[in-house]
Parts: C-alpha cells; sequence; structure tokens
C-alpha cells in the first residue's frame, strides 16, 4: 500500500482533527501576515487554509456534514483563541474562559 493510498483510507476523525489544527494555523497566520503585508505568512496561510478546507471535505465522506463542521469550528474556535492568549497576550478574563469552556 503507497503513502497516499494509506492517507486517504485514514479514519474521517483524524481528517477532522486535523483539519481543526489546520484552521488554527490559517487563522494564526492570518493575524501574522499584518494584513496580508508579509508574504511568507500569507503563503502559509493560504497553504493552511487549503489543507484545513481539503481535510474538512475529506472528512465528511464519512462524517455528517453538521458534526463535521461543528466540531471543525469548535477546535478552530477554541484553539484559535488559546493561540491568542498564549502567544499574542490577549486578555484572560472570566467571561472569555467561561465561554470557551461551556
Amino acid at each position: 500500500m503507497t503513502l497516499l493510498t494509506y492517507l486517504f483510507k485514514l479514519n474521517p476523525w483524524i481528517y477532522l482533527l486535523a483539519a481543526g489544527v489546520c484552521e488554527m494555523g490559517f487563522t494564526t497566520f492570518m493575524k501574522l501576515s499584518d494584513g496580508f503585508r508579509r508574504w511568507g505568512f500569507n503563503v502559509c496561510f493560504a497553504i493552511c487554509a487549503l489543507l484545513s478546507f481539503g481535510l474538512l471535505n475529506l472528512s465528511t465522506r464519512n462524517l455528517s456534514l453538521g458534526t463535521a463542521y461543528a466540531v471543525w469550528t469548535g477546535i478552530g474556535a477554541f484553539g484559535t483563541a488559546a493561540v491568542g492568549i498564549l502567544f499574542f497576550r490577549d486578555p484572560v478574563t472570566l467571561w472569555r474562559l467561561t465561554f470557551l469552556t461551556t
């Protein structure tokens, strides 16, 4: 079995997890691109965005669209907020933490 064949037979939840991580990547690179003025980060943004949507598409072959979309956006939203707090000094407030964990 070739590597490509193996990758296309992975569990759809693995695709979905990877899609969510890529969503965190493209939002982070969008911030780092400084309004799409920094070429290197623009390229990273585009790669992560394409991977995220492509992996989401692969996951919906075996998962319902609603479930896949909810999980994908949840990983992306929570992960992006965590990246903001950990790396961009976004404020940590009681309300933010409450809404992120509920």
